[in-house]
């Protein structure tokens, strides 16, 4: 007997409902490396007591593309073309932690805070024109409220830009080009998230390496014992496995199945759960104005996981659960 031919019989839906697992699967994993990356503030700064910026970073993504090296051998099958964007992508990513961590040393806490955040208004500025796609009402309603939530959650951001300013924002613009680059590979080739993670973290760890060697040689120092610091180790162990191998995989995975807008949002939270983690873990106060921005932006994030739908989708959705 053939299969029913009814738009509503439950064969025909099941691709249907995949999608909607896959993309559920993603958001979740993109709000658990929002909440990653917001504790990783706290021991990347407990590591830099112990070690040099561009040092750290040449350590973390050195032994996280050793770990990844193995997924190197899917680049046999990538085009000239796919593999400029990969390794392009990665140099981006190394310029974001340049102008991050160099702005925070030259700027308020409060201002980078708030500046970094705009990375969720300016990923749909160049997701328009570089993907050709319109984010939505929804999205930008979101994009609002977050941006809302950045400004409580920073508390008393100064309008007078400084070096340190531009910096920030020039890491926030980085942000958004970064993740319309990775998508925009992802969505033309084959390749797993593994062995892009892989590639942007040798470009990241190469970048450092350069960087330390031939800019700034103080950087560049034996590295601790683990007897006698094995607390900066434990950091390390942390930052490679939760926030560089988990992260940059969850995130290159999301990206391939979702929008930048949609990403730029998820990824947005990650302020919020900064701040919960060093009110809970390392004792800092909060203010009320901040919780309630930190709320704001959770929320954000909440609605750009909601999958709007028109109302015809929903009622034939409606109708057919009432059909016996």
């Amino acid at each position: 007997m053939s299969q029913p031919s009814h738009p509503f019989h439950p064969a025909s839906r099941s691709p249907a409902r995949r999608h909607e697992r896959v993309a559920l699967w993603s958001d979740l994993m993109l709000l658990a490396v929002a909440v990653v990356w917001g504790t990783s503030y706290g021991v990347v700064k407990s590591a830099l007591v112990f070690y040099p910026v561009l040092g750290l970073l040449a350590l973390r993504f050195g032994i996280t593309f050793a770990l990844l090296s193995p997924s190197l051998r899917a680049l046999r099958h990538a085009d000239a073309r796919t593999l400029r964007g990969v390794v392009g992508a990665g140099g981006v990513l190394f310029a974001i932690f340049l102008c991050e961590t160099f702005g925070v040393l030259l700027t308020r806490a409060a201002n980078a805070a708030f500046l970094i955040s705009l990375c969720v208004v300016l990923t749909p500025l160049l997701e328009w024109p570089l993907l050709k796609r319109k984010p939505g009402g929804i999205e930008w309603a979101a994009v609002s409220l977050s941006l809302v939530g950045a400004w409580l959650l920073a508390g008393d951001v100064s309008l007078t830009l400084n070096t340190g300013d531009l910096l920030i924002l020039a890491a926030a613009l980085l942000r958004a080009l970064n993740v319309c680059l990775t998508r925009r590979v992802m969505r033309t080739s084959a390749l797993p998230p593994l062995t892009v993670t892989a590639v942007q973290s040798g470009v990241v760890a190469i970048g450092s390496v350069v960087a330390a060697l031939t800019v700034a040689p103080d950087q560049w120092r034996h590295v601790p014992s683990f007897a006698a610091h094995s607390g900066f180790w434990f950091s390390v162990v942390y930052l490679i496995l939760a926030c560089t191998l988990f992260a940059f995989f969850a995130q290159n995975y999301a990206i391939k199945r979702s929008s930048p807008t949609r990403v730029a949002l998820l990824m947005g939270s990650e302020p919020a759960f900064g701040a919960v983690f060093a009110c809970v873990w390392l004792g800092e106060s909060i203010a009320t104005r901040a919780w309630l921005g930190g709320g704001l932006i959770v929320a954000a994030s909440l609605l750009a996981t909601v999958r709007w739908r028109p109302a015809s989708a929903a009622a034939a959705q409606s109708i057919e659960a009432q059909t016996p």
